[in-house]
């Protein structure tokens, strides 16, 4: 593999000594082919006076007849446009480097784009499509890539279903997209094979490609049955983009009741989409939550049922989520901080408590919440839980509400950190460190200050350091 502009010129050396092209480059890796484009001009792109190094080793001829594979790449990519486009008129006997004819079609000097684009409407055909469609994609991010793209839809359009599938399982996410959209477009999918795509694929764009044209394409149908091969995979799709628009669809399929069981979602937009279907059926979804929310130590309480209670009551339904601050589960015991949190009824003796939890998603629910009255929690309980001898979630949310605290208090904390075990918490307190400025409402000449920071004096220049101090009252 050909990595970079460095690794191109290296190769472009390789090339010029006689290296066969193969042993060289992956010519199926679209990344080496541009890393060469880019590493034959290395001494142009850094303005150096001499020529590159293959150049000075073995210089192209005049006559460009006869040329092999590896010195007519080297002719495509050279610095002076009248030899790329010289090359071009010789690379039709080359199918191997069809790839740099792709590449020069976004070239920057237009007589040899127009031979290139030339070039290649004449020999792009579906098996060339199908080699060249993740090069073709790449150098069509460029400023004048466009060409390639839409030759490549032309020509993919053609293409039986067969022959297309290869794309549509391309390893290349960018491929894939693009064969989904053209698959999709072009209808050569069946629904229930874009629902499983969308349930499985681990890309988002093509999840949220594939859900939406399966449903799209069932129409306004309301037979349920229609939809028997198309809602199970999108129901049960990990992605919660996925899950909500087979919610949302439920209601279109005449399968509005299955939407209850959704209503305690771990994601909050399938929860909203629930909720949506079931009021369209004429249904309330807050007595359903409130009553899986008046169980506290019911261990199948969802934790979704809790945050969901938050969303869609009010104030008043405070009082069944404090019960659960004690659940066994630690997830509902989040979802609770989480929830008295958005209902502006999270009191800091109620959740203080939690800041010990032996769970780290409970412990940044707590901190959340917490952090709104930092100034007023007791600094010396913080600072002791930053000490080694605490779960790092502890250290690190002690750490978060001292550091919200600003001044000295945040400067001592951050600094107690730099030896922390965490590499991690290390680099958060160094860069605490580095942003600290003094309080304002603090008194300046403090001599705790002027320790702290010759403590850590490492993380400053000299100049810097003295200037904080000075800042800080604390002398140079």
């Amino acid at each position: 593999m050909v990595e970079g502009v460095e690794g191109g010129a290296a190769a472009a050396v390789r090339l010029a000594g006689g290296a066969p092209l193969r042993e060289t480059l992956d010519v199926t890796d679209p990344g080496d082919w541009l890393a060469l484009d880019a590493g034959v001009r290395e001494a142009v792109r850094e303005r150096a006076r001499f020529l590159p190094a293959w150049e000075r080793s073995a210089p192209l001829p005049e006559e460009l007849t006869g040329l092999d594979d590896a010195r007519l790449a080297l002719a495509l990519c050279h610095r002076d446009g009248r030899v790329r486009q010289e090359a071009l008129r010789h690379s039709v006997r080359h199918p191997e480097l069809l790839s740099l004819v792709v590449i020069r079609c976004a070239d920057w000097v237009r007589p040899v784009r127009e031979d290139a684009r030339q070039v290649l409407g004449e020999v792009m055909n579906l098996g060339a499509a199908l080699e060249l469609a993740p090069l073709v994609l790449r150098v069509g991010r460029r400023a004048r890539g466009a060409f390639g793209v839409e030759l490549l839809g032309r020509v993919l359009r053609r293409a039986p279903l067969g022959l297309f599938v290869p794309l549509l399982a391309s390893p290349d996410r960018v491929v894939r997209r693009f064969a989904y959209r053209l698959a999709v477009e072009g209808r050569l999918v069946r629904p229930a094979e874009l629902a499983r795509v969308a349930a499985q694929d681990e890309d988002t764009v093509v999840q949220d490609l594939c859900a939406t044209a399966a449903l799209a394409s069932l129409g306004d149908v309301c037979d349920g049955d229609v939809y028997e091969d198309v809602l199970p995979p999108l129901l049960s799709a990990a992605n919660p983009r996925t899950r909500s628009a087979g919610v949302t669809a439920l209601r279109r399929a005449g399968r509005s009741e299955e939407a209850w069981t959704f209503l305690g979602d771990r994601s909050g937009v399938v929860r909203a989409c629930a909720r949506y279907v079931v009021r369209q059926q004429g249904g309330d979804p807050v007595p359903w939550y409130r009553e899986r929310c008046t169980a506290p130590d019911d261990p199948a309480l969802p934790p979704g049922a809790v945050i969901g209670l938050a969303e869609c009551a009010d104030r008043a339904d405070a009082g069944l989520l404090r019960p659960l601050l004690a659940h066994p589960a630690a997830g509902v015991r989040a979802r609770a901080v989480a929830g008295l949190r958005s209902l502006d009824c999270a009191e800091v003796k109620q959740v203080w408590p939690l800041l010990d939890d032996p769970s780290p998603g409970v412990v940044r629910e707590v901190v959340t919440a917490l952090l709104p009255w930092s100034a007023e929690l007791p600094t010396e309980e913080l600072q002791a839980r930053t000490g080694a001898d605490r779960e790092r979630h502890i250290r690190l949310g002690a750490f978060r509400l001292l550091d919200a605290r600003g001044g000295v208090v945040a400067l001592r904390a951050a600094v107690g950190l730099l030896q922390d075990p965490d590499s991690k918490l290390r680099t958060w307190a160094a860069q605490s460190v580095q942003r600290w400025r003094p309080s304002p409402d603090e008194r300046r000449g403090d001599p705790e200050v002027g320790e702290l920071l010759d403590r850590s004096r490492h993380l400053f220049s000299d100049h810097m350091l003295r200037r904080l101090k000075r800042v800080a009252g604390v002398g140079g």
